[in-house]
């Protein structure tokens, strides 16, 4: 850790110019890709979600397939016994089930996933229209496959994604199936496939607007679970969990310190000007001890006028040097009401077991105690 450094919370007083705007072509094609690619999954159980709806979309194709394929030999239709209509309903009987194939679990995390969906739904959207079309155009059922589609697009995609497709089917419909003869059943399809179009979008908006709702939710439980609720800053949880992850990369030669922070001269600010000018000071200093490191470092609550540090070091900044600057923000805060800190430093090692290093920390702060306060103690290992 340096004096200087580009995470160090502390002003540099120098003001960053205004970054050009982009032009409106490119807001909107960011949007339009914003919107068309948003992540799938963030977390474990939303990637354990899409692989199952890919499942049963490659259900739903067999089932859909095989239904072609029955009414494709059972009745009198103009695609009756139609070998290209046979052969596209085998092709996704048998390629179908190889999307199961794929590192799915990966693609849900990324562009891949929103991508193979498109692919899939342009894959279908094409194959449904040459089979209405070799079935007769817009007098062959095969159509209502394109309802299908959309419908489980609407859970799969994103508003921008379910508008987009259905607009492809749509126009796509009325490119290779209406023209050049257009009919009035024709042109009815085609305003209820745009009304059911809209209807998904809605419906895909609101469900994801649902579980935006559910992981905001989730993260502001996990940050109470979390944060000191006097001071803002984490609390001993937090501070446990990071201390651990401290460990775990002190295998790898990363550099660490955990300073605990306790406070002398704390109970008189309690007894002599209330609780509330011993929270105020609480506050004070934790929000001291946060600008005394880098954005990277952890400073927390304990409980009651106990704080703790976890912060990098490095060879030209030791924790016995960051632990007396934390002293000194400390004794400027409480300059006016006698409070100081007792520090004491303990080195993060690879194989430490977290509670044996915070007891190291913990002894190293009560020699500092002992001492009178006010002081700096450091506990080799």
């Amino acid at each position: 850790m340096s004096d200087v450094t580009t995470g160090d919370r502390r002003a540099t007083g120098r003001t960053a110019a205004p970054a050009a705007r982009p032009g409106v072509v490119r807001r909107l094609l960011s949007t339009l890709r914003d919107g068309l690619y948003r992540p799938l999954a963030g977390d474990d159980d939303r990637v354990a979600y899409w692989v199952h709806h890919v499942r049963i979309g490659v259900l739903l194709s067999e089932v859909a397939a095989v239904a072609v394929v029955v009414y494709t030999l059972l009745t009198q239709s103009p695609g009756r016994h139609h070998p290209v209509i046979l052969v596209m309903a085998g092709v996704v009987i048998v390629a179908v089930p190889g999307l199961l194939l794929l590192p799915l679990p990966a693609m849900m995390r990324d562009s891949r996933g929103p991508t193979m969906f498109y692919l899939w739904s342009l894959g279908t959207t094409a194959l449904v229209l040459v089979g209405t079309r070799l079935d007769g155009g817009a007098s062959s059922p095969l159509d209502a496959l394109l309802f299908l589609t959309l419908t489980y697009m609407a859970v799969a995609y994103s508003p921008y994604g379910v508008v987009a497709m259905g607009s492809v089917m749509t126009g796509s419909y009325f490119l290779f199936i209406e023209l050049p003869h257009v009919t009035t059943s024709g042109m009815f399809f085609i305003a209820i496939m745009a009304a059911f179009t809209m209807v998904c979008a809605m419906a895909s908006a609101n469900s994801w607007a649902a579980h935006e709702r559910q992981v905001e939710l989730i993260r502001i439980h996990e940050a109470l679970a979390t944060t000191d609720a006097l001071t803002g800053i984490p609390n001993r949880r937090a501070f446990m969990e990071r201390l651990g992850s401290a460990v775990e990369a002190a295998a790898w030669g990363h550099q660490s310190v955990v300073c605990l922070v306790d406070l002398d001269g704390f109970k008189a600010v309690n007894d002599t000007a209330g609780h509330a000018a011993g929270d105020a000071m609480l506050k004070a200093i934790g929000s001291a001890l946060g600008g005394a490191v880098r954005e990277t470092d952890t400073v927390a609550r304990l409980g009651g006028d106990e704080f703790a540090v976890l912060a990098d070091v490095s060879v030209t900044f030791s924790g016995q040097m960051l632990a007396e600057r934390l002293r000194s923000v400390v004794a400027v805060v409480g300059s006016r009401s006698g409070v100081t800190a007792s520090v004491g430093v303990a080195e993060v090692e690879a194989g430490d077991d977290v509670e044996d290093l915070m007891y190291r920390a913990d002894a190293a702060m009560y020699r500092s105690k002992s001492a009178g306060g006010n002081q700096v103690t450091t506990l080799s290992f």
